[in-house]
């Protein structure tokens, strides 16, 4: 039977209202109506309140306080900034460690013999003057360089014998980024997203003023290593916290916007190599944008924490207080009094108990799952394919024309168009679908370049290679967004920064294979060429996630089933004749909570000029054995 609460609702809200109630969320229901929304009092059932887990309650909540509304675009643009400084520390590696195009030995003069000797020396005898000398005045000289006028390379001379210290600095870079995605993504799940990415942007800051200083060939690769690691934490971070601001028609969009400002940040690179002329005043004006968003700790409005997240982990007061924040500048109304609208924070309370405690998960859990641990191990595994085989397409840019500008750009423009093909297709065929087509493009552009390129024109080698590396850059940024999406919020930071680790480790293939000047070149192009092939066949085990909500705990994560590969006709097995319509539910969630909730706080205070009180069970006879109201009428 209905609850107390529920039958003294139906008594208030049954009677015409006033005008003041009218004014107010209060609205005139009859008993029809009330059953309607309560439920039938002979099955015993009452509507369901979305439980803690559920991922559709904060789909809720976020209506309720504006939806996408013009605080969620403020605070969305902000966390766009993050993206473009960490790309320009990210990108600039490659001015620092760029190779002049033309080098050669330069003899210390003070140990050449007069010119009229010269002739007289023998091959070897020459070549010993003509050495440079480590305490001498000789050394290199190196043409005019792409970009800056003095990097690492013409400052240490990491040319000929010492050159392989150049693909070691890239490998120890990518290898602080892997560290820095598994740990700070564990720390988004623990301390969440903005501490996260205020911790990450101080010790960026630190250690890039740090790395401008440095003037050793040994200690710059570690400090870069420590940088890689806090910068993958400022971007893990900013990409989390701004997926889970949105509701799901927006989150392609502002996912695929941040890599619009990576593209910016990649042409805006080589002018500032030029007006900088040296590396480390390259390193000041790429850390400077980290250090400008230390502003985000004094001013906490413009990047909040996720109230998803908080929700997720049980921090309800912190929870509450960021919806409200969030509904007052969105300019909704939802506050704790019983006019004119109290329904979300009436509904969480009711939903979480006063005392529950936070609980926070760990990415070691996924050990007890089977769902979640399998999309994550394919989108990582797609992840590393299109970060590591783009060096086997960039490898024949070089071929094709050896100035360092053309294939620069022309890498940057095609990943223009893979962020704006994903913005046209991906809301249109499906994640999983796109993320396929990416795959088979990437795999049977790179077997054709392995069987064919020595019968194929120079044109025809540029198509491929264009074409490959474009679908390699869709499908790994693909992978990022689709594991945003798929992977639980309590472990979201956790989870996505595996995937990312693997694709850093991709990266990483490229400069082993420089380390050993490109003596496995063949080997590297047919392994990834093949793992394309096979992540085919992984896609098609993923679930999809368009339009569909984020889940919020590891429950969720493991109810996500792929959908089947072709769908089935519905009306098959209903012919008309006997087809069943299904009865339209009246039910409304904002009617009920408003009913019980205002109806709650009505018997609570003390201050109304009346108390309703009701037994806990009224007697269905009197002591005569007449019904109650039978016995009023006789009096």
């Amino acid at each position: 039977m209905p609850t107390a609460v529920e039958r003294v609702a139906f008594l208030l809200y049954s009677a015409p209202c006033s005008p003041t109630f009218r004014a107010g969320s209060c609205m005139q229901l009859g008993e029809e109506r009330l059953r309607s929304i309560v439920g039938p009092s002979t099955q015993g059932t009452r509507p369901r309140v979305p439980s803690h887990g559920d991922n559709s309650a904060f789909g809720w909540s976020l209506s309720q306080i504006g939806g996408y509304g013009r605080y969620n675009r403020i605070i969305t643009l902000f966390s766009w900034f993050p993206n473009f400084a960490v790309s320009l520390n990210l990108f600039s590696d490659v001015f620092f460690t760029l190779i002049p195009e033309s080098y050669h030995c330069k003899p210390d003069l003070a140990l050449l013999p007069p010119s009229s000797l010269l002739g007289n020396l023998s091959r070897q005898a020459y070549l010993n003057l003509t050495i440079p000398w480590q305490k001498g005045s000789g050394g290199w000289e190196y043409g005019k360089p792409a970009g800056l006028q003095n990097n690492l390379v013409t400052e240490w001379d990491l040319v000929c014998a010492d050159y392989w210290k150049i693909p070691l600095q890239h490998i120890c870079f990518m290898t602080g980024w892997t560290l820095g995605y598994i740990l700070l993504g564990t720390l988004c799940d623990w301390l969440g997203r903005r501490c996260a990415l205020l911790l990450s942007v101080v010790f960026s800051g630190l250690l890039g003023i740090m790395a401008c200083l440095s003037n050793s060939p040994s200690a710059f690769p570690f400090l870069r290593l420590c940088q890689g690691s806090t910068l993958a934490g400022v971007f893990l971070s900013s990409y989390i916290a701004r997926l889970e601001w949105c509701d799901p028609p927006h989150r392609l969009m502002v996912s695929m916007v941040s890599g619009f400002f990576a593209v910016f940040a990649e042409l805006l690179l080589p002018g500032l190599a030029v007006l900088c002329r040296d590396w480390p005043v390259l390193q000041a004006v790429t850390t400077l944008p980290l250090l400008l968003l230390l502003s985000y700790w004094c001013c906490a409005s413009v990047f909040p924490e996720s109230p998803r997240w908080l929700m997720a982990t049980s921090q309800i007061h912190q929870a509450k207080k960021c919806l409200q924040s969030f509904s007052a500048r969105n300019g909704m109304c939802v506050s704790d009094e019983l006019f004119p609208a109290e329904t979300l924070l009436s509904e969480i309370d009711e939903v979480f108990p006063e005392d529950i405690q936070p609980e926070y998960h760990h990415v070691v859990e996924l050990r007890h799952t089977r769902v979640i641990w399998k999309n994550c191990l394919i989108l990582g595994f797609t992840l590393f394919i299109g970060t590591g085989i783009q060096y086997c397409f960039t490898r024949n840019l070089h071929i094709y024309s050896p100035h360092f500008y053309f294939s620069y750009f022309l890498r940057v423009l095609t990943g223009a168009l893979a962020c704006i093909f994903l913005c046209v297709s991906v809301d249109r065929f499906g994640r999983r679908g796109m993320l396929l087509l990416a795959a088979i493009v990437t795999g049977l552009s790179s077997l054709l370049l392995l069987a064919l390129t020595q019968y194929l024109h120079g044109g025809l080698v540029l198509v491929l290679s264009v074409v490959g590396l474009l679908s390699s850059q869709a499908l790994a940024m693909l992978s990022v967004f689709f594991g945003s999406e798929v992977m639980p919020t309590v472990v979201r930071g956790g989870t996505l920064g595996l995937i990312m680790a693997a694709g850093c480790v991709g990266m990483a293939a490229s400069s082993l294979m420089e380390l050993q000047n490109n003596g496995g070149y063949f080997l590297h192009h047919v392994i990834f060429a093949s793992f394309a092939v096979l992540s085919v066949l992984c896609i098609m085990l993923l679930p999809e996630s368009k339009h569909k909500p984020l889940p919020d705990s590891l429950k969720d994560g493991e109810r996500q089933r792929r959908p089947p590969l072709f769908l089935s006709r519905i009306n098959r097995d209903n012919p008309p004749l006997l087809r069943t319509q299904p009865h339209s539910s009246e039910y409304n969630r904002d009617n009920y909570s408003r009913l019980v909730s205002a109806t709650k706080k009505m018997l609570t205070k003390d201050t109304l000029p009346y108390k309703i009180s009701i037994s806990p069970q009224a007697p269905l006879l009197s002591s005569n054995g007449t019904a109650p109201d039978a016995h009023e009428d006789s009096s």
